[in-house]
């Protein structure tokens, strides 16, 4: 049995959580979230507290503690929205905000345009600043990490997209004689 996974999820006045047909939907202020359970585990309700069961087997145990943690960070994200924030650096690196599209010039022969999906809002701030949040904690990171992924911060010139705070490693370029 897994230590997360016996723990007992609290659940606030301003959510509402419901269990149909291995699927647990979870709704708040922010949005509607749902999660598809997988058939070893099931979820017991109880007026302010979820509770996560599994069986003995290796896999019900593996996903004892992923499915509590899921629905824990979905409760969390309808409270208060996950965000992440990214930098861009380097001469002519910049991203624009044109309705649910973000267009990023990163030094490409063309721009690049990436659609923000579903229940994620990108805001771009200062042209080089962008924050991401959505009440899903999930796409939140996978939002940024495409997004990061276009032009990683490289370690010559420091150049590129990067999460706030992120430290990369500068090299020596070519030693001249």
């Amino acid at each position: 049995m897994s230590r997360i996974g016996k723990r007992i999820i609290e659940v606030p006045k301003d959510i509402t959580v419901s269990v149909a047909d291995g699927v647990v939907t979870i709704k708040g202020k922010a949005g509607e979230l749902t999660h598809k359970l997988a058939p070893e585990v099931t979820v017991e309700l109880s007026p302010g507290k979820i509770e996560v069961k599994a069986g003995d087997d290796p896999r019900s145990s593996s996903m004892h503690g992923t499915t509590r943690s899921i629905i824990a960070n979905h409760i969390a994200g309808l409270q208060k929205p996950y965000t992440k924030d990214l930098e861009i650096q380097g001469v002519g690196f910049k991203a624009q905000q044109q309705g649910p599209k973000l267009v990023l010039s990163l030094g490409y022969s063309h721009p690049i345009e990436y659609n923000v999906p579903a229940g994620i809002t990108a805001k771009v701030t200062d042209s080089t600043a962008i924050t991401i949040s959505g009440a899903d904690k999930h796409l939140v990171g996978e939002v940024s990490a495409r997004i990061r992924s276009y032009f990683p911060a490289e370690p010559y010139k420091g150049k590129g997209v990067r999460y706030k705070g992120e430290y990369v490693r500068r090299k020596a370029g070519k030693a001249v004689a």
